[in-house]
């Protein structure tokens, strides 16, 4: 199990260091500390919603394995987002005065991500119920 670990969350890792930064330039912003941290929002509100899917598919459906339910959730999504660099994001925004921008990145962030999450089980659910 611990292999599987490792394995999705190098794999997750990867994707956000690849993700992030190309979000923000494609919105034009530069990385990591732009106008506003849309890149880390996106991989926190898309780890949600497949952590959400894993889950609803894992311990629901019984679908999934439960190494697959631990190199999906517990790796991947662990290695994909990453509450730190959120944390740090709005300490910078905080210390630039954008305390508009941190608010509401904060509430974006915990919004989004726990809809995300919440969708996901209900996607997961309804393609349990077919």
């Amino acid at each position: 199990m611990i292999w599987l670990v490792a394995l999705g969350g190098a794999l997750g890792s990867v994707s956000r260091f690849l993700l992030g930064p190309a979000i923000q330039r494609a919105l034009g912003f530069t990385y990591p500390f732009g106008t506003f941290p849309f890149g880390t929002l996106f991989i926190n509100v898309a780890g949600s919603l497949i952590v959400g899917v894993v889950a609803g598919l894992a311990i629901e459906g019984g679908t999934l394995s439960p190494e697959a339910r631990t190199f999906l959730a517990i790796g991947f999504c662990g290695g994909f987002t990453t509450f730190s660099t959120f944390g740090l994001e709005t300490v910078v925004l905080l210390e630039a005065g954008q305390v508009g921008r941190a608010g509401a990145y904060i509430i974006a962030s915990v919004a989004l991500s726990v809809t995300a999450a919440f969708l996901g089980l209900l996607a997961a659910r309804q393609f349990l119920s077919r």
